[in-house]
């Protein structure tokens, strides 16, 4: 029976992507095979943005600059060349190494040092890009923005929400296997004492590193993938509110989950989305950002542990009921 509770996650994520992956054939609506692809797109986002919180203890005001990075590298690969795939590989691939560069040279500067220089250092390269995105108007258009062509296989609603799905999963699995392998283990230490980590005689700067490239490649992935869906990109790719929707989304998921960070981008997007609307007929919610502020606090003050923490304490306390019945069974 032990055995059943352990395989349950895994039960649960199968039947999951089989629903995913068999929802178009049921509901092929526009709008919500669009909410889907925006939340697989975040999903990874916030996967990206757990790596360094809830695996390793980092903390990170900037990581919307990786997400920023990813953006703008194929929107403008496809507003200067053509509409291609190849393109696409192109600047998602630019995108990609200048995420794992610029996140290795300000980790390389500041995690040596305690976290919170971390966190301002990231703060400040994140506005650094922002305030260089709105100035360089020749290239960026600034505030303003521009519209891009992309490859006739993004425009499909339903094809792009299999690449998104197929997208997601695949860096599950990736993050998945990373964080289970050895250096995974070293960065839970980490996160848990980092000088008895130190004492043990790992070299943390370098794990922390390896943390840091990871989740800017990861976070570059996604807001590529974000520029395509859109066909628009402007400077709110670099805004700290998008960093601020990944800490919102862990933390409801639960930290040092991926799971978790999943479940939370899909509650904070189909919240956005249906606030959204109903904003349209009551403009008392208008404002609802405030909402969604006041739903962090409830998370924060009620379930620190977030979602993955109340459904691991859940799965525990039936597990021990179980054993406690098989027991009472053979002492019968």
């Amino acid at each position: 029976m032990r055995g059943v509770f352990q395989k349950m996650p895994l039960y649960w994520g199968l039947a999951i992507l089989l629903f995913l992956l068999l929802f178009p054939f049921v509901n092929d609506s526009r709008s919500t095979l669009i909410l889907l692809a925006q939340i697989f797109i975040f999903a990874i986002f916030a996967m990206s943005f757990d790596i360094l919180l809830g695996y390793t203890g980092i903390v990170s005001f900037g990581h919307c600059m990786f997400f920023g990075i990813g953006a703008y590298s194929t929107a403008l690969i496809f507003n200067k060349l053509d509409a291609t795939l190849p393109n696409f590989l192109i600047g998602l691939v630019i995108g990609i190494l200048l995420s794992a560069l610029v996140s290795y040279i300000i980790g390389l500067l500041s995690l040596r040092l305690k976290s919170h220089f971390y966190a301002m250092l990231t703060l400040a390269v994140s506005q650094l890009f922002l305030v260089l995105a709105e100035k360089w108007r020749g290239l960026t258009q600034g505030g303003d923005g521009f519209t891009f062509s992309v490859p006739d296989v993004f425009k499909d609603r339903t094809s792009f929400y299999y690449i998104t799905l197929f997208s997601v999963a695949a860096v599950f699995i990736l993050l998945k296997l990373f964080t289970e392998s050895s250096t995974g283990k070293v960065l839970k230490a980490i996160s848990q004492n980092e000088y008895r980590a130190e004492a043990l005689g790992y070299k943390t700067l370098h794990y922390k590193l390896i943390a840091s490239v990871t989740a800017g490649v990861a976070a570059s992935f996604s807001g590529a993938l974000y520029a395509v869906s859109l066909r628009f990109i402007n400077t709110n790719v670099f805004s700290i509110e998008v960093t601020l929707d990944a800490l919102l989304m862990t933390m409801i998921g639960g930290l040092g989950t991926l799971a978790g960070a999943i479940a939370g981008a899909g509650i904070i997007e189909f919240l956005r989305h249906y606030l959204s609307e109903l904003a349209m007929t009551y403009p008392i919610f208008e404002r609802w950002t405030i909402i969604l502020g006041f739903l962090y606090i409830v998370v924060l003050l009620g379930f620190p542990s977030g979602l993955a923490g109340v459904m691991k304490k859940f799965t525990l306390k039936k597990g021990r009921k179980e054993k406690k019945k098989r027991e009472m069974e053979r002492a019968a």
